[in-house]
């Protein structure tokens, strides 16, 4: 990160990247207001490649003095349109609108005329019955799509990492960055958790002069400039966090860069702590400070940073006998939530698991009794050995936070979703390039799960589960070697999966403990 003062003599041009923050912000004001400081027009704006992006702007009827200009393009609407309505409000919050500046909202699209349609109607408010009935992922076009959502079709002709893929990853393109970048997301943001984090960590490599910082927050997608942030589904974050956010960092930040007022104290990275529910500063990401260990996979359920250690007598003959299995049945998959409901829910992210641990087809390992705090920050490495009576399979490993039972409190037992993260053994080795497993072969399955920042409280346990299936988050697994999008249900097998915790084959978590 380069240092405030060389940015101080040049006039910049700010790019907050909030991690696909939504068109609507903060607790709406009356129009009144707006229309009656504000002057809005609208534009059709050339782009080099000669399209034209529909874009409002609104500039302050106040013109004794110049205002630097807030720019938010978004692929959702930014109505109202006509230059005679106006919004509720601008800016991230109010204290932007406040505080005076030009403020455009612009959109990929042609013009307002193009309305999005009707959302699709399922029909019912079960997701998990809705899919299952579907059958199929290629069933969706022939009984509901109809090849009419383009998009749709040309995602189910690239199921591996393509040239259709390849192009649209963000992060090969964050080169030569000179404005000042602050990227913005949420710990439990479901739609984009790694998004924020890849950003900021290709800005940082591939730009070491550039102004560039990292947020994050206990947030759900985009919930940093909608809500409090004081809690996300049955997780109390003690405070409004959102509101600190807004107030504490993103104001000061434009106010800074834009109009060179106040003072820019914001650290390399600013985060969240869940588990202790405080903010913390560092000047890297991850931490200084972290040593890699493991929790390993024990018998009985144990889960510990201990290995295994070698089998002796009879058992030593067969390394590879330590393991605890079950059967994966695409027909009856492991749901990813408890609750009835059609579409995903941002609660899920933090949901008590104590539903799926009851499961037959779900492994659950569990830690004793926490004896001191364990904060874990930085990114999770999932290092599987499984096996799988078919030749390709999904394995979802969840990180847990279980909460002491004293029967005092509402979260006693609760045991709370730090990080789930699904891979699909096919693509162990290249996104590109799938390969099946050999039925009943020991298979080495490492894969990243996103960043986590979170302290597991004395008293506590740390718990992981293991699955194949996250029904409907995660579409099912046939369980064999095949292109899944063009599945048949007659493809959907069962399948024994074994997961292996021996010495030769120690499956682990490996996690960046923060030392004190």
């Amino acid at each position: 990160m380069q240092s405030i003062g060389s940015f101080l003599s040049r006039t910049l041009v700010l790019l907050a990247l909030l991690a696909l923050a939504p068109a609507s912000s903060v607790p709406a004001q009356e129009a009144a207001p707006v229309k009656n400081r504000y002057t809005k027009h609208e534009y059709q704006i050339a782009m080099r490649d000669g399209v034209k992006l529909f874009t409002s702007v609104y500039v302050p009827k106040d013109a004794s003095q110049k205002y630097p200009i807030m720019m938010l393009r978004t692929p959702y609407s930014v109505a109202p349109y006509g230059p005679d309505t106006y919004r509720d409000s601008l800016g991230p919050s109010p204290m932007f609108m406040d505080e005076g500046f030009i403020s455009g909202f612009g959109r990929p699209r042609k013009g307002p005329e193009l309305q999005r349609g009707p959302r699709f109607d399922h029909g019912a408010d079960d997701g998990y019955e809705f899919f299952l009935e579907m059958g199929s992922l290629a069933n969706a076009n022939p009984k509901y799509f109809k090849g009419e959502i383009k998009l749709w079709s040309e995602w189910m002709e690239h199921g591996d990492y393509d040239e259709y893929w390849r192009p649209q990853r963000v992060s090969q393109h964050l080169k030569k960055v000179t404005p000042a970048v602050m990227t913005v997301g949420g710990w439990f943001d479901a739609e984009d958790i790694q998004g924020p984090l890849s950003i900021y960590r290709a800005i940082e490599k591939n730009n070491p002069k550039a102004w560039n910082v990292l947020v994050e927050g206990p947030w759900c997608h985009g919930c940093w400039a909608r809500s409090e942030g004081d809690r996300l589904g049955g997780v109390s974050f003690n405070s409004s966090t959102s509101k600190f956010y807004r107030e504490k960092i993103e104001f000061p930040f434009f106010m800074f860069f834009l109009k060179d007022k106040g003072e820019m104290k914001l650290p390399e990275a600013y985060v969240f702590e869940t588990g202790s529910n405080v903010w913390k500063t560092y000047e890297t990401w991850p931490p200084k400070g972290v040593e890699s260990e493991s929790l390993y996979l024990h018998a009985g359920g144990k889960l510990s940073f201990d290995p295994p250690e070698a089998l002796s007598g009879a058992l030593a003959k067969e390394p590879g006998s330590a393991y605890d299995e079950y059967v994966s049945d695409p027909n009856k998959p492991a749901p990813f939530q408890s609750r009835i409901a059609i579409g995903m829910t941002y609660d899920y992210m933090t949901d008590d698991q104590r539903f799926s641990a009851s499961r037959p087809d779900v492994l659950v390992y569990q830690s004793d009794l926490l004896t001191e705090d364990i904060t874990i920050a930085g990114e999770l490495l999932a290092d599987l050995y499984a096996s799988s009576s078919g030749t390709d399979s999904d394995f979802i490993v969840k990180l847990i936070d279980v909460f002491p039972e004293r029967r005092v409190d509402p979260m006693d037992g609760y045991q709370m979703l730090v990080r789930g993260e699904p891979m699909r053994a096919k693509y162990r080795k290249s996104w590109s390039k799938p390969e099946p497993m050999k039925p009943n072969e020991v298979t080495h399955i490492p894969f990243a799960m996103p960043d986590i920042n979170h302290t597991f409280k004395k008293g506590h346990r740390i718990m992981i589960h293991i699955q194949s299936s996250w029904f409907p988050l995660v579409d099912r697994n046939p369980q064999k070697f095949l292109n899944i999008y063009q599945a048949k249900d007659g493809d959907f097998q069962k399948a024994t999966q074994r997961i292996y915790r021996s010495a030769k084959f120690p499956t682990s978590l490996k996690v960046s403990v923060l030392k004190p």
